[in-house]
């Protein structure tokens, strides 16, 4: 099974001596159009004053630093599953797993970062900021990786049965072409949006730990505190109703 993961606007600080090249990513054929984005990126940050930075970034009061500017291939890579720290990251854990399951994470997520575009869980990410949404010089970033990205990830996800716990912002990066999972989140029969980034990681945890292949597996996978109400099917989507307890 393959899942389908968001970033997070959180991030972790470490730096080590690693840093991004085309080894460092899935669809390496692709990597120079990545480089296109990573480059704007960087350019952009050379000649914009402090409020243009300050609203790409999401952050205010910012200092005019060296750091603030530093290139993204100059900056420390980790894997992309230890570099957002996020709540849905939090409640994940990746760090607490056995080496079965962080490896079950490492090949068979895909997260979908604002600005590297899609990464596995294993790919090396450098510390880095952008606003979710947020445009460079106006290009719109999920259009660029959608139309340039579509078909590799279609031949990646062919073979496999697809969860997609992306946030729907997410899906504008990619539009899964064959029959997929979600999760919806209920609470007293209302849908939640304040819990549903802590669940989809306890999910993913959950997921890993069983190293659930395909959705027959993830329709028997108990998972803590949470009750199966139904599936609700439209079109390629099954949509996993489940009763926060």
């Amino acid at each position: 099974m393959k899942i389908l993961f968001s970033p997070s606007e959180a991030k972790t600080a470490v730096s080590p001596n690693k840093f991004i090249d085309k080894d460092a990513f899935i669809f390496p054929d692709l990597y120079e159009k990545r480089c296109e984005i990573l480059k704007i990126y960087d350019d952009f940050l050379q000649t914009a004053n402090l409020e243009q930075i300050s609203k790409l970034f999401g952050v205010k009061n910012l200092t005019n630093e060296p750091s603030l500017r530093e290139s993204l291939f100059k900056k420390g890579a980790v894997k992309a599953i230890l570099r957002y720290d996020g709540v849905a990251y939090k409640h994940l854990d990746y760090r607490s797993l056995d080496s079965t399951a962080q490896e079950f994470i490492d090949k068979n997520t895909l997260i979908f970062s604002n600005l590297f575009g899609p990464v596995t869980a294993a790919d090396a990410l450098p510390e880095y900021k952008l606003k979710q949404g947020e445009r460079i010089n106006g290009l719109n970033l999920e259009e660029f990786y959608r139309q340039n990205f579509s078909d590799e990830i279609d031949e990646w996800l062919w073979d496999d049965d697809i969860l997609d716990l992306r946030a729907e912002f997410y899906e504008k990066f990619y539009r899964i072409q064959k029959p997929f999972a979600t999760f919806k989140f209920l609470k007293n029969g209302k849908v939640v949006s304040h819990y549903a980034k802590a669940y989809r990681g306890i999910v993913l945890r959950q997921v890993a730990q069983n190293g659930v292949k395909n959705f027959s597996e993830l329709c028997k996978t108990d998972i803590e505190n949470l009750r199966l109400i139904d599936i609700k099917k439209t079109g390629l989507k099954s949509e996993f109703l489940v009763q926060i307890v």
